[in-house]
């Protein structure tokens, strides 16, 4: 990765199309997804003329100008920017369309020219990262004779954007789903340990653990580190909180730093209602390429942050709010692009907190078996 999760590049010589053809494929993606657009030019470019006052504020010696009016903006900045800021702006994109930079590891289309010049510099090995060729000749069975990759035409913008939509798709699908089971709290308000109470003739952390093995490669407990012992022996693995008096945000992300490239099924141990119905429901629907996917509470508008698939690209969103001292999954999953799905009944994804409420729980004849340990 080097500017987004999910990136592909269009590449080839000048007046070989691939600006025509990227805008066309932006077009149709846009459809469906928020998508980015890098344009990688090779000659000196100047966003604003002589004399406007950005240019002012640029030539008296500003290194970063923002420019903007109510439905954009702009941010002009000297080469000195890094690629951490690069994909920073990209983040909130689902995918990033990349136009140039041949040279560079990307997944890219590579645009074959008339003359066929560019076939040559494939041959010298000087263009890693080649997933097709685009042909905008008329004889692409003779490319697909020499080089075992699809061959494109130019023209035919529907097949290539349905290609890279597939490849991107398939990239997504690979990521790794581990689930995560949210034990870190103190129970104050209960009294006992929330995780080790007994709904469904298990305790919590051992039901949780069995709804999520179903979905998932790895199951973890996520706790503080004085918890650790009594948790140990009930053989799950466990990552211990690393971002301390930070709620449940603190959890996933001392997991995201272990395991950066992992996909997180999030769950609360304190959720005995919670069944398979509802996880087939958050995973049949989950959207690989968002931030994460969570219910949305129809009559209040809430979402509900523990019961949740965090993406890997979550990571460096919650840490940037984490620094800004915002550590709400409440507050991120409200002001980021998600998949959400709507639920008006919400008696699965109730937290079970104080005593009223377990013996309520237990009361309610829908939890087999449940008495408290």
């Amino acid at each position: 990765m080097l500017f987004h999760p999910y990136e592909i590049a269009l590449c080839g010589f000048s007046g070989s199309g691939k600006t025509t053809l990227a805008a066309a494929v932006v077009n149709r993606l846009s459809e469906r997804f928020t998508v980015g657009c890098y344009k990688h030019g090779c000659h000196r470019f100047d966003i604003d003329r002589e004399g406007k006052d950005s240019f002012i504020f640029k030539d008296a010696g500003a290194e970063t100008v923002m420019i903007s009016d109510p439905v954009k903006k702009a941010v002009i900045s000297r080469n000195g920017s890094t690629g951490i800021r690069e994909r920073e702006i990209f983040r909130a994109c689902d995918m990033l369309i990349v136009e140039g930079l041949k040279e560079l590891p990307l997944p890219k289309l590579l645009m074959v020219d008339r003359e066929r010049k560019i076939l040559d510099r494939l041959a010298e090995g000087t263009i890693p990262g080649v997933i097709a060729l685009v042909e905008t000749g008329n004889e692409p069975d003779q490319l697909k004779s020499l080089y075992d990759l699809p061959v494109f035409h130019r023209d035919d913008v529907q097949t290539v954007t349905a290609f890279i939509e597939s490849c991107i798709a398939h990239r997504a699908m690979e990521t790794p789903l581990s689930g995560l089971i949210l034990a870190g709290g103190k129970s104050s308000r209960m009294g006992t340990d929330k995780a080790l109470i007994t709904y469904h003739g298990k305790n919590q952390l051992i039901h949780t653990s069995s709804l999520l093995s179903s979905y998932c490669r790895e199951v973890f407990i996520s706790c503080r580190a004085d918890q650790k012992p009594k948790y140990e022996a009930f053989g799950l693995p466990i990552i211990t909180d690393r971002y301390l008096e930070t709620g449940p945000a603190g959890g996933i992300l001392s997991a995201q730093s272990r395991y950066p490239e992992r996909a997180w099924l999030t769950v609360a141990c304190d959720m005995p209602f919670l069944g398979t119905e509802l996880l087939d429901t958050l995973l049949d629907n989950r959207m690989h390429l968002r931030f994460a996917t969570a219910f949305r509470n129809e009559d209040t508008g809430h979402y509900e942050p523990l019961c949740a698939c965090y993406e890997p690209k979550s990571r460096q969103e919650l840490l940037a709010r984490h620094a800004e001292g915002d550590d709400s999954l409440h507050s991120f999953l409200a002001d980021s692009r998600i998949g959400e799905i709507a639920v008006s009944d919400t008696r699965h994804l109730l937290n079970i907190n104080d005593p009223e409420a377990l013996r309520a729980a237990l009361n309610a004849g829908s939890l087999p078996g449940g008495e408290q340990q």
